[in-house]
């Protein structure tokens, strides 16, 4: 779901006579960090009429018994409990302390009975795993930080996770990645609210972006979550890490795991919370993208290499996956790479997959810091964003009709 659009399911009650749409309830928590729960406590707490941002009522309640401890062993002491949750239009959850900690059944039965009289419920970052807990995410589409997105797609399989967006809205249920994130979802919801006017006020105000364009596709690291470690398909995973120059497809990887494609698909997505051609795909991808930074091999020759049947295969998923044809994306990178940082030139034979690149990661901080302001205007915002982008491709749906190797 685009964060630019305003879902409307039908399941949307009608707000209950005792709750009062500009009425925000934020629900914080013992533990929880205070940079994030601090974002809704700003956006909807501070009295911005002059700048033309029109008012909401603050409830800062406390999810369980104070005082809350914070980041640095700072204590808090809210002024509300989960009693005055009943009077809120909205209710905010701006994180939780443990994403694997059950969050306390009194918040919980809280959360579901403020959605059951029509409140919107918003989870920013890890507060998606209260939301999750409460079953509110059942069935729904949602977003976490890119981090935690495959645990959550693990412990709640019904939940349809994409750590792409930087956002989700669902009409009622309303879920963030992390911190930065937090605040784009607040001044969509004051958007939503009251017009991209207010929001723009409050951007403003806040000095920061009205609206980002873009996901966490750039921020997402290579690593599969932990607990893979231990499993059987871990051998699976790293064989096909190493093996990505050849050509292979899924049901290539199930016969090593000596599983149906069903059964594969099935487990794979519950240990990663992404379909495995979609990983592959994205890896992939990846894995051309190393080799535009680092050879002088052709972009036949890097389809050639990365396991795609054709040129015209690697073309379209780099630009479906980053926004630029991979020509592009290689003019662009050594546009922007400083002269005193040159990477070596020749061409490589292989690149694991899950190899450390700490020159590449260099390369691409310093291209970020002192790239020139002309360079920066001509390259297209997917293409500043390197090879440590878009690595997990974790979230997205698996093509149609896509079932041989890519």
């Amino acid at each position: 779901m685009s964060q630019d659009s305003i879902a409307a399911p039908e399941s949307v009650r009608k707000l209950s006579g005792r709750r009062r749409r500009e009425v925000v309830a934020v629900l914080l928590f013992s533990g929880g960090p205070i940079f994030e729960s601090s974002i809704p406590l700003s956006v909807f707490g501070i009295d911005r009429q002059d700048a033309g941002v029109p008012r909401y009522r603050l409830l800062v309640c406390g999810g369980e018994e104070g005082p809350l401890r914070t980041t640095g062993g700072l204590e808090l002491t809210t002024p509300y409990g989960l009693e005055a949750i009943g009077r809120a239009g909205t209710v905010v959850v701006p994180a939780w302390r443990s994403i694997t900690s059950p969050p306390p059944p009194e918040a919980l039965d809280a959360l579901r009975r403020a959605h059951e009289e029509g409140a919107r419920i918003v989870g920013l970052c890890t507060g998606a795993f209260v939301l999750a807990a409460a079953g509110l995410l059942d069935g729904r589409p949602a977003t976490t930080h890119w981090m935690y997105a495959p645990t959550l797609a693990k412990r709640y399989p019904s939940v349809h996770v994409d750590p792409r967006e930087l956002f989700v809205d669902d009409g009622d249920v309303l879920t963030s990645a992390g911190t930065a994130a937090g605040i784009d979802l607040c001044l969509h919801i004051v958007r939503t609210d009251h017009g991209t006017e207010a929001a723009g006020a409050l951007a403003r105000r806040l000095v920061v972006p009205p609206r980002r364009s873009g996901g966490q596709e750039r921020y997402l690291d290579r690593s599969l979550p932990e607990e893979i470690g231990s499993d059987p398909l871990a051998e699976v995973v790293a064989w096909a890490l190493e093996h990505l120059h050849e050509q292979f497809d899924v049901e290539t990887l199930a016969a090593r795991a000596y599983m149906s494609r069903r059964t594969f698909d099935r487990r794979f997505r519950s240990l990663t919370g992404s379909a495995p051609l979609q990983w592959l795909i994205t890896q992939r991808v990846l894995q051309a993208q190393r080799l535009l930074e680092t050879s002088d091999y052709s972009v036949d020759e890097v389809a050639g290499r990365c396991g795609f049947r054709s040129p015209v295969a690697l073309r379209g998923h780099f630009r479906r996956q980053l926004g630029s044809s991979p020509a592009a994306y290689r003019a662009a990178y050594r546009a922007r790479r400083p002269h005193g940082d040159q990477l070596a030139s020749a061409p490589v034979e292989h690149v694991p997959a899950q190899a450390s690149s700490p020159q590449i990661r260099r390369a691409a901080a310093a291209a970020a810091q002192a790239g020139s302001a002309t360079a920066s205007s001509a390259v297209p915002e997917p293409v500043k964003s390197y090879s440590e982008a878009f690595a997990s491709g974790q979230g997205r749906p698996s093509l149609p009709g896509q079932r041989s190797a890519p």
